[in-house]
């Protein structure tokens, strides 16, 4: 069986994730395409992912690929979680990742539903709500706070009966439409805000797609994503995969046998996975310096990650969800934070000493990030410890 080390996998990240400056990309369906897929779960994320791996784009190009040519869409998927996709990904999701989210989700909002009065029959209530929303969507895009205004089945709330501190009402619009945007029935459009603010306007998929591809069954699904997924972060265990995707066992391994993958004995004892070919050594890289936002893809791709984040350092860079704050990398490895300065400003916290040649190319980064920021400030709903220490006077 092959051996791939941990140093060379450090280097794929460098190379495969477009983030050492020798292999940045230019457009941003070749960095989307190049990650598999780019967290949207705060908006920013999106645009600083494709910051920190291009050259010569701008907030505009991001905006113009997402809502003008719409070369990537965002689509939500694996673990309940929105992603921005290449097109082209899309009936993969659909047919696997996204569908297994929608059974669920629909499961949860009718027991809600029921449980709270709304309605007696809580899968009825929610087909019902579903096709008025979608007849309001035919007449053109419309936000959450239209689509609560002008269909009246979205206009209600749960909970909020009791004096509980957490019992408050909950708007049902947001179930409804996140169950019509997992079956690909509906897409979030044009955003309705600033870039850095997640405000879509929501749209009927063949109003936005135009061309609307048959999603593929499970299985084909699964597959498609596994094998864009190992030629990212390839190699990576079951374990990793699974994780990733939110499925199970049974799929991932019927995935990679699908897709023919290979195993190689990784350097902490465990077996990963590769696509075929794929066990040869990178090539030599330049050390290299990366800043990367919250929930970064390349951050959140792996389970197991030690061989990139020390195991002391997670306390301080994740919360206790396991969601990721903002990331300095140095030659392969995550070695702190980077937060703003009222102005704008980045500034770098460190949690170790990276030598004189990388707290120069750090703060090259945080120079360059600094300018394709252009004065705008950032706020993170996933702040790590060690964001929040960085940001005290």
């Amino acid at each position: 069986m092959p051996h791939l080390s941990d140093a060379e996998r450090r280097r794929r990240i460098g190379v495969r994730h477009a983030l050492a400056p020798s292999h940045r990309l230019g457009d941003v369906a070749a960095v989307t395409r190049a990650m598999t897929v780019l967290h949207a779960t705060e908006a920013a994320t999106v645009h600083l992912a494709v910051a920190a791996r291009s050259e010569g784009l701008t907030p505009a190009h991001v905006d113009a690929a997402l809502y003008d040519d719409r070369e990537v869409v965002k689509q939500l998927a694996m673990r309940r979680t929105l992603f921005v996709f290449p097109r082209e990904l899309l009936p993969a999701a659909w047919g696997s990742a996204s569908a297994r989210v929608a059974t669920a989700e629909g499961r949860r909002i009718a027991k809600a539903v029921a449980a709270a009065g709304v309605a007696e029959d809580g899968d009825a209530w929610l087909e019902a709500a579903r096709a008025a929303t979608l007849a309001r969507l035919a007449v053109g895009p419309a936000t959450t706070t239209q689509l609560r205004a002008d269909v009246p089945e979205l206009a209600g709330t749960t909970g909020g009966t009791s004096d509980k501190v957490y019992d408050r009402p909950t708007p049902v619009a947001p179930w409804v439409l996140t169950h019509l945007g997992l079956t690909g029935a509906a897409l979030r459009g044009r955003n309705a805000g600033h870039w850095r603010l997640n405000k879509p306007s929501w749209t009927l998929t063949h109003d936005w797609l135009d061309e609307v591809p048959v999603a593929l069954d499970e299985a084909e699904g699964y597959a498609d994503l596994v094998r864009a997924w190992l030629g990212t972060f390839g190699p990576g265990t079951a374990d990793d995969i699974q994780w990733w995707l939110g499925s199970t066992k049974t799929a991932v391994a019927r995935a990679l046998a699908d897709v023919g993958a290979e195993e190689v004995a990784l350097e902490d004892g465990t077996t990963g996975w590769v696509l075929a070919g794929d066990a040869e050594d990178t090539a030599p890289l330049e050390p290299w310096a990366a800043l990367l936002p919250t929930l970064d893809p390349t951050v959140m791709g792996w389970k197991a990650r030690a061989f990139y984040l020390r195991p002391d350092h997670v306390a301080h860079l994740f919360d206790t969800n396991g969601n990721a704050g903002t990331t300095a990398w140095w030659d392969g490895r995550i070695v702190g934070c980077w937060v703003q300065d009222p102005d704008g400003g980045v500034r770098l916290s460190l949690l170790e000493d990276v030598g004189a040649e990388g707290r120069a190319a750090l703060d090259r980064e945080a120079e360059r990030l600094t300018a394709w920021l252009g004065g705008t400030v950032i706020g993170n709903v996933y702040a790590s410890r060690l964001m929040k220490q960085a940001k005290l006077p």
